[in-house]
């Protein structure tokens, strides 16, 4: 038994580990952690445990991800190291090596001084605060670690099998002629692209933007969620006259699309459009989705004989619903895209490979697959906001009494529901910042949307509540 000095983490979170450098998150606790996730997993002692790490392009990933492995190999159990990665890389070596669990050493969109730790079990199941997180945590305070023989690190940077899985997802055979602008971020995303771009054929154009991987992300942080970040995509869409563009942010397990006006694409059309595509293929499958925005996907659903089944927002809580369903296809509007084939998983470079077959297969354009859903079901967007003095808890109870003399159809599953048939709202507390996020959409009708979206921020900007989108 190696005895550590108990210390206080607080970069938990729950379903991951992030914090700012060196006030909550170094090495030291790095170490801490990858030693504890190792004793967790492997307290069944597995025959010839391994554990698949790799990391993004961020300056402190690097030396994050060495302090992660020696922790793991203190603990007796190999690494398999990817190198530099983006999140479903690991996801996709932790089934594919059949390893007893995968870390990847990322903070995403996150600002520069901060980083973390995304983590899966074995078979890439998500692991959160219910499912290990907290035992990991409390393994990692108290520094009460077992003491093993050793562990090796093994590298491990191939990517073919990785190209292949996704590849597997489409027919390049139907790929008509297609020029594509593909935004990285200056993310983990450029290296992948490449390799893709030897397989998609030559009928297939890529505009690189932002391509090579550069940690001081020079280009801003690569998070397409921002409107001023979704510039450079739309402008060369436009420039090139590109059939459509695409966006990663910093470890690519989202992607984000343009059309080819470049118009940006709000992700729960996309979700609709996925949920089609699978549908026209797989009859009578289930699909998941979130609960912010729902009137076009249930609306796809049922009209391609498909069995929606709704889920709390959050990668655990999707595949969760995913594995127990068998649901072919989850996609959350906030561009995470989970597929049953590729271990349940959420993948950023699996969508646009398939809106490439899709185009290509229906002779539309990008716009001429959601314009229609976007008449059908117009929606805000997600607005968020900056608490003040009120909770999220006490503004919720201020929106139910405005509007309960309409009896709205009220449902709690992730936040505040609330649906007045012809239009519905939902508010919910931010999982990974501390936001409330409110998304508001009516059927078909743009003048009631921008009503009730003025109605709505009118009693948040009474409470307090200040805008946080830029």
């Amino acid at each position: 038994m190696t005895q550590f000095s108990p210390i206080s983490i607080t970069c938990f979170k729950a379903y991951d580990v992030r914090g700012e450098l060196d006030v909550n998150l170094n090495n030291d606790i790095a170490y801490r952690i990858g030693r504890a996730f190792a004793q967790f997993l492997n307290n069944d002692n597995a025959q010839n445990p391994a554990i698949v790490v790799g990391c993004d392009i961020r300056p402190s990933s690097e030396s994050l991800k060495k302090s992660v492995m020696e922790g793991i190999t203190d603990a007796g159990v190999d690494v398999i190291d990817l190198g530099m990665t983006g999140t479903e890389e690991v996801y996709f070596a932790t089934s594919h090596f059949n390893a007893i669990g995968g870390i990847e050493v990322t903070a995403s969109h996150n600002p520069i001084n901060y980083n973390g730790l995304k983590m899966v079990r074995e078979n890439s199941r998500p692991i959160s605060a219910d499912t290990g997180l907290a035992d990991i945590r409390k393994i990692a305070e108290c520094g009460n670690f077992t003491q093993a023989k050793k562990g090796n690190i093994t590298p491990n940077t191939h990517k073919t099998d990785y190209i292949d899985k996704l590849m597997s997802f489409v027919d390049v055979d139907t790929f008509t002629p297609k020029k594509i602008v593909v935004n990285s971020g200056n993310g983990s995303a450029g290296p992948v692209v490449d390799e893709l771009e030897k397989r998609l054929g030559e009928h297939i154009k890529l505009i690189k933007v932002h391509h090579t991987p550069d940690g001081s992300f020079p280009n801003g942080i690569p998070n397409p969620m921002i409107v001023a970040n979704q510039k450079a995509t739309s402008e060369a869409v436009i420039a090139h006259g590109a059939d459509f563009g695409v966006a990663f942010d910093g470890d690519f397990d989202r992607c984000f699309l343009f059309d080819e006006t470049g118009k940006f694409i709000e992700g729960s059309y996309i979700v609709g459009m996925l949920a089609e595509a699978f549908l026209q293929k797989y009859t009578g499958e289930s699909i998941v989705y979130d609960p912010r925005v729902i009137y076009n996907t249930q609306n796809v659903i049922k009209a391609n004989g498909g069995v929606a089944q709704i889920s709390k927002s959050g990668h655990s809580f999707i595949k969760e619903v995913m594995r127990k369903t068998g649901a072919i296809y989850g996609g959350e509007m906030s561009a995470h895209h989970y597929f049953r084939d590729f271990a349940y998983c959420d993948s950023g470079m699996i969508p646009w490979l398939l809106v490439i077959e899709l185009l290509s297969t229906t002779g539309k354009s990008l716009s001429d697959m959601v314009n229609g859903y976007i008449n059908d079901f117009p929606s805000s967007g997600e607005l968020n906001f900056r608490l003040g003095s009120l909770t999220a808890n006490d503004i919720r109870t201020k929106l139910e009494q405005k509007y309960a003399t309409l009896n709205p159809t009220k449902d709690t599953l992730d936040g505040l529901s609330l649906d007045f048939g012809e239009w519905r709202f939902n508010l919910r507390s931010s999982n990974t910042e501390p936001l409330i996020r409110l998304n508001v959409e009516t059927k078909g009708n743009k003048t009631l949307l921008q009503n009730k979206i003025d109605e709505i921020l009118a009693l948040l900007h009474e409470c307090g509540a200040v805008s946080a989108d830029h």
